[in-house]
């Protein structure tokens, strides 16, 4: 398989250089030997520098990063088409189906007027063409590969909506003291880990319930933890210390001074 390099490149030429990759005899010899496990994580971190890059606003790098996720779907592809399974294009007719069916308000004669409308339509329309009538099948079909975070505010959104909830936060945050104390009076590194567990779903829960996204939240408070660490670790040095070096008192001293930088 021949290749002439340009100045500007297409989807086309993605694909013929994946091939090309990929060629059992003149391919690259990491590219030719990989499988969809062995580069499974690689997708899930391209996904994540995806989002990094839409956080920080880096548009040069949003468009790099974006890049690599076309990679990871070419190479995907690739692996099943030397399988005669399916194609690039079956992907991208799958895909247009799915939009054209789950759009019927621009595509069909549905009305649909506002965002959440649309929203509605779409997961009605998805619990039809994946055939998920019962409650078990629609909790199941939230992915256990995702974060574990993610996958329970889910699962318990979808069971919410059935009528398995919480009445309201109050209820939910009472739910999450209980399971705290069960935590507490757990003996086994099993009981603890079991009791853990419920204390994380439960936290899921109550922020559910009182519309705060547990991604987000952790998020916002591992960065403010981050920042504290920084300020305490130049106060410190301010001081010709270095953290190992710092008593107790001093240390907490200097974490009230952080907090009070960074509530």
């Amino acid at each position: 398989m021949e290749f002439c390099q340009k100045e500007n490149y297409t989807i086309a030429d993605l694909l013929t250089i994946v091939a090309l990759l990929r060629d059992p005899d003149n391919g690259c010899p990491w590219d030719k030997v990989q499988t969809h496990h062995t580069i499974r994580m690689n997708f899930i971190e391209e996904t994540y520098e995806v989002v990094d890059a839409i956080d920080a606003e880096d548009t040069e790098g949003l468009c790099e990063e974006l890049g690599d996720i076309l990679l990871q779907v070419a190479l995907h592809t690739q692996m099943e088409e030397e399988q005669n399974n399916f194609s690039f294009n079956d992907v991208c007719d799958g895909i247009c189906k799915k939009l054209i069916y789950r759009h019927p308000h621009v595509f069909g004669s549905v009305e649909a007027d506002s965002a959440d409308e649309v929203l509605k339509n779409w997961n009605e329309l998805k619990k039809t063409e994946k055939n998920q009538t019962t409650v078990t099948s629609q909790l199941n079909a939230v992915p256990k590969a995702f974060p574990a975070l993610m996958r329970a505010s889910k699962i318990q959104k979808r069971a919410g909506a059935l009528g398995l909830d919480y009445p309201d936060a109050a209820t939910a945050l009472q739910d999450l003291e209980s399971e705290l104390k069960e935590l507490a009076a757990a003996q086994s590194r099993d009981e603890k880990m079991d009791e853990l567990g419920d204390v994380l779903f439960s936290v899921v829960n109550t922020a559910r319930m009182m519309g705060i996204d547990p991604e987000l939240a952790l998020t916002r408070s591992t960065d403010k933890f981050a920042s504290r660490a920084k300020a305490v670790e130049t106060m410190a040095s301010h001081q010709s210390d270095s953290l190992s070096e710092l008593s107790p008192e001093q240390l907490d001293a200097f974490w009230q001074r952080a907090k009070q930088c960074f509530p």
